[in-house]
């Protein structure tokens, strides 16, 4: 297939999950239908064995990066806070690979969207912290999934957002608010030097950032833009904005 109409390589980190006596390197199906179906790209699962292989190799080879969410919070470690039982599940072996794959890719200038965990990671990367529980600060919202057997239920959007002014994100989705569907326990406590807001929910958690001095796209959402990228325009155009960054950066 010539160069011009081959598809965007997109690079997604992977959680590893314990199942059957067996490590697995893996990402939930959400993130990589949308990059396939929306995004028009073909999604990498690089496994969390950055100690073994170069990630400079891999780097190489894509044409953007993508940061999931997932089920895990970054360890505390991270960002100088003890670790506590009842901050977990941690998975340090992700840790590791996405604050590598996030330096590394800031520094080549590849698109980066971060989702979510990978919306934490960037700031922690970067040298900011996190609330491991932002419920329990008085004043915010309960940012938790509700409890239930329906997954479009759980990712249903509930909130808005406060677009700032001027900012990359306004450019993408327009000056808002906008709706959107934030699910965490963790959440940006002191913000990276080196990284801009770009919203805030109602009671004031930074909802997205964007690096100010990226040589390309980098942005990083609190929400799940994946979950309804095929059905709300906000969620789509993030994902169009990321895949046009990825081509521009290919030619």
């Amino acid at each position: 297939m010539p160069e011009t109409t081959s598809p965007i390589l997109i690079a997604v980190p992977a959680d590893v999950k314990a199942v059957e006596n067996y490590h697995w390197h893996a990402s939930p199906d959400t993130y990589l239908k949308a990059l396939i179906r929306v995004a028009k790209a073909v999604p990498l699962i690089v496994p969390a064995l950055s100690e073994e292989f170069d990630i400079e190799a891999v780097l190489d080879r894509i044409d953007g990066v993508m940061l999931t969410g997932s089920a895990s919070n970054v360890h505390p470690d991270r960002y100088g806070v003890p670790p506590s039982v009842a901050h977990e599940p941690y998975d340090p072996e992700r840790d590791r690979l996405t604050e590598r794959l996030i330096r590394a890719t800031l520094d080549r200038g590849l698109p980066l969207l971060c989702i979510c965990r990978g919306h934490q990671e960037l700031n922690v990367a970067l040298g900011g912290t996190l609330h491991a529980e932002v419920q329990e600060i008085e004043g915010r919202m309960d940012h938790r999934a509700i409890k239930h057997q329906e997954q479009r239920e759980r990712f249903a959007i509930r909130h808005d957002v406060a677009i700032e002014p001027g900012g990359v994100l306004e450019e993408i989705v327009g000056e808002g608010p906008i709706r959107v569907n934030s699910l965490h326990r963790q959440a940006i406590d002191r913000l990276a030097v080196g990284l801009q807001v770009e919203a805030r929910a109602p009671d004031g958690t930074i909802e997205a950032i964007s690096v100010t001095k990226a040589q390309g796209f980098a942005l990083g959402v609190q929400w799940h833009p994946e979950y309804w990228a095929e059905t709300d325009a906000a969620s789509a155009a993030i994902f169009e904005a990321f895949a046009r960054a990825c081509r521009e950066r290919r030619s």
